[in-house]
């Protein structure tokens, strides 16, 4: 029977009643998966080599098919693509294209493919490409907070534990404790990569492979992953990376938004320790004081949806039986929405870190000298005491300055004395915030010459950052 509709299903006559057309609103995702449509005419032109190899085309068939798929990519690109209702997703709309262009020939381009195992394709060439394009703004960025971090290395401020002031550190071992969360971010992502490049799944047909002697090694290579997948089933209703992309993504939310919380606290009245640029932050409509600093809050607050985006294809997945289930229709929207939302908060990151002001006086005026109670209790140890007994005697000293309201370091050494005989005139010598800083030579510590390493460490890792 002539096929009288685009569909790729349903044209012998078993469906005599045309869909309904709620089904057909929900059922069609051309407007959502045609993001794929370079990627489904990459497919294509390369499974039509296979099926060549196979003689189930001839040479000048693929050669009519071929040069059909890349105008069809060239109208795509330029925005001269007619769609029809039938098209209800990009395979059937790029086949519909194909078969018109070229007659009968087209038709056999789907030869032994499903669209089980073509969107499984079409998914991991884009998200290889997405995982490239997320690194390549992340190597950006870092080289950003360490630009920074260099700018402002001699800088010293509080450091917080429970949002209370805790020990003097460098500014620049802040900015660069949220370095090596990213770092963690970026080596996440090229692991699903790896292990994305390492499982072509064409070839797998809807459930049971592929019965026409597909070289599917050749075919791999031809579409440049390293591997091919194992089992057809497992291939077809195979959503992990997904799910892996979009946890990866909450991770690189939640690290923003870390970060971004950071920022809105330091930069206000009460800290003052940092000045956010003008170009990324807004005013009010009713107080014209006002300085809001709306971009970090919007990457603040895109977090909880990209979390809900990853409890989306996981609770989806939870439920499904064994291979391809329509409910997968889903994923792709899920994985479009987080890239985007992450591609867009790091882009304002950069922005926001590169023009970032830091208030050295603001940020040495903060420090405290109750701050170095724990170098009180490392001078204890130096002169022989466990550190326990230590502890107490500074916890000690600090109950005595507080309650004769001076600082510590403006305590007479009778009251050093009056808690332990093991504190001698050389007690003054501690109460420096610089030396403070720099007793941290240990590696990942806060001393000039840690920091330092880190920033080297840092660096040689963003000059490599891609896939």
């Amino acid at each position: 029977m002539e096929q009288k509709t685009s569909k790729l299903w349903g044209c012998d006559g078993r469906f005599a009643r045309q869909m309904n057309d709620n089904l057909a609103q929900l059922n069609n995702s051309l407007h959502i998966d045609k993001r794929l449509v370079q990627e489904d005419i990459f497919g294509s032109f390369a499974y039509s080599k296979s099926l060549c190899q196979a003689q189930i085309i001839q040479p000048n068939e693929l050669e009519m098919i071929q040069s059909a798929l890349y105008e069809i990519s060239n109208e795509w690109k330029n925005g001269t693509v007619v769609l029809k209702d039938d098209d209800e997703d990009i395979h059937s709309a790029n086949e519909r294209l194909l078969i018109e262009k070229i007659g009968n020939v087209g038709r056999k381009i789907h030869t032994g493919r499903s669209r089980n195992d073509q969107v499984i394709l079409d998914m991991k060439l884009w998200i290889k490409k997405a995982i490239s394009d997320i690194l390549e703004i992340f190597s950006t960025f870092l080289n950003v907070i360490i630009e920074k971090a260099e700018e402002n290395i001699d800088i010293l401020m509080p450091g917080y534990t429970h949002l209370q002031r805790a020990q003097p550190i460098r500014v620049s071992h802040w900015l660069l404790s949220y370095g090596f969360f990213f770092q963690a971010d970026c080596e996440r992502l090229k692991q699903i990569f790896e292990r994305v490049n390492l499982s072509m799944p064409l070839g797998s047909g809807a459930i049971s492979g592929n019965p026409f002697e597909i070289d599917r090694i050749e075919l791999a290579k031809n579409l440049n992953f390293r591997g091919v997948t194992m089992n057809s089933m497992n291939a077809v209703s195979d959503r992990d990376f997904v799910c892996e992309f979009n946890f990866v993504a909450s991770m690189i939310s939640i690290h923003l938004s870390r970060l971004s919380e950071d920022l809105i606290l330091y930069s206000t009245k009460e800290f003052n320790y940092i000045k956010l640029s003008n170009e990324f932050c807004t005013g009010s409509s009713l107080m014209p004081q006002k300085f809001n600093a709306d971009s970090i809050e919007l990457v603040r607050g895109t977090t909880g949806s990209i979390i809900g985006q990853l409890m989306n294809i996981l609770t989806t997945l939870k439920g499904l039986p064994s291979t391809y289930n329509k409910d997968l229709q889903g994923d792709k929207e899920s994985m479009f929405y987080v890239y985007d939302k992450i591609i867009l908060s790091l882009k304002v990151m950069v922005g926001v870190i590169d023009t970032l002001e830091i208030f050295k006086e603001n940020c040495w005026n903060a420090l405290s000298y109750d701050m170095l109670a724990t170098d009180l209790a490392y001078y204890l140890v130096r002169k022989g005491k466990a550190f326990r007994d230590a502890h107490h005697c500074a916890s000690a000293v600090v109950d005595v300055a507080s309650k004769s309201g001076v600082d510590i370091n403006k305590l007479p050494l009778t009251a050093f004395k009056m808690v332990s005989e093991s504190f001698n005139e050389d007690v003054y010598n501690i109460f420096s915030f610089e030396k403070s800083v720099e007793q941290y030579q240990i590696i990942g510590g806060t001393s000039k010459t840690s920091v330092l390493e880190q920033i080297a460490h840092l660096k040689e890792f963003a000059a490599n950052l891609k896939c």
